[in-house]
């Protein structure tokens, strides 16, 4: 408004120029003082003539100044009108906030009833700043395994970490990366192979606040991004500047991908109904995140889950887009200061990258 006002103010001026022209101008000359020096060099009909003409003008001027008065009036109308169109319009929006906040939340509460009645309640709960952290244990889902539910009220709570901050390192534990960043959840994130001497190194693309630490146009793996916004925008990446034209701050890559716009894709043949330890990461259809991780590989506990049965697990539990991380050895669950799954190794095994959530 105040621009508005400004214009208003400037328009006046503008209108109300020749009058204030005209009066000044009037005002010096004084022309009944001029009548008096002058009036036995005029006539009597010129003094009338002279005196009609001031008439005139004046009736003219006052002509103006009505006109005047008239778009003046006008103008402030119509910013009335304008202020009140612009109330109208913030107060609509505002309304629109506080509606889309309400849905928003009914969503993530019915999201909740579902998992409760599938899972049971929370085995713990997390409230922070950044974050909100409900950790589910999935035994009444018939694995035994973990899953969090995160919502992040900032994106800079979800980070990807590099072992000791190196693209090549002999790797780091699940629970030291948690431990090390002050996160309240951490998991193994994305695939490594290592050298003859023991040093890891990333598969496919790495990103870590947004610099590109390692790239691969390899089309056989999926890369598993997270951008400004905190969504997950895991794609097919062919390009180092498609990372940055989609604002990808934090990512890693494995595969497969499992579900797409909650439809199940094609596993894999060499992947295909083999039963494994897993991590597996998503967005419900509210947009939380989700991460699992899933035992394996040791008798009488968990022999693990298939990637087919994974994906109907996750379609069940309202899952949109989901992708399979290192799993086996590597799967790791840090909740809360303390590491809760069992790795099949009987101990966490080193990682090249850890996905970690600030509380």
């Amino acid at each position: 408004m105040p621009l508005v006002l400004g214009k208003v103010n400037r328009f006046f001026l503008f209108l109300l120029a020749p009058a204030l022209g005209f009066l000044v101008a009037f005002s010096t000359i004084q022309p009944a003082e001029t009548l008096q020096a002058e009036g036995l060099a005029l006539s009597a009909h010129e003094s009338k003539k002279l005196a009609d003409d001031l008439g005139q003008q004046l009736d003219d001027t006052k002509t103006k100044l009505r006109n005047v008065e008239i778009v003046v009036e006008d103008i402030r109308d119509r910013a009335k009108a304008e202020q009140k169109d612009y109330e109208e319009q913030n107060k609509h929006i505002n309304n629109l906030l506080v509606t889309s906040r309400s849905q928003t939340q009914k969503s993530a509460d019915v999201l909740d009833t579902i998992l409760s009645n599938m899972l049971g309640n929370p085995i713990g709960q997390s409230f922070g700043k950044k974050s909100t952290v409900k950790v589910y244990s999935l035994q009444e889902a018939g694995y035994r395994g973990y899953m969090a539910k995160v919502r992040l009220q900032d994106p800079s709570a979800l980070k990807m970490v590099l072992a000791n901050n190196s693209v090549k390192s002999k790797g780091e534990t699940t629970s030291h990366a948690g431990k090390r960043t002050g996160a309240v959840l951490a998991i193994n994130a994305g695939g490594f192979m290592s050298d003859s001497k023991g040093y890891l190194q990333p598969l496919g693309i790495t990103v870590v606040d947004g610099k590109i630490r390692t790239f691969s146009n390899n089309s056989n793996l999926s890369f598993v991004g997270f951008n400004n916004k905190g969504h997950l925008v895991g794609a097919n990446i062919k390009t180092q500047a498609q990372i940055t034209q989609q604002g990808i701050l934090q990512g890693a890559s494995f595969l497969p991908r499992l579900l797409q716009d909650g439809k199940r894709l094609p596993i894999p043949r060499a992947w295909a109904n083999a039963r494994q330890p897993r991590t597996l990461i998503g967005h419900f259809d509210n947009g939380d995140l989700l991460v699992i991780v899933i035992d394996g590989r040791r008798e009488g506990w968990s022999n693990g889950v298939t990637l087919e049965e994974a994906q109907r697990k996750l379609q069940e539990f309202h899952v949109v887009d989901a992708y399979n991380l290192d799993g086996g050895g590597s799967s790791a669950f840090y909740y809360n200061g303390k590491l809760l799954n069992k790795p099949s190794g009987g101990k966490e095994r080193p990682v090249v990258s850890n996905l970690v959530i600030m509380p």
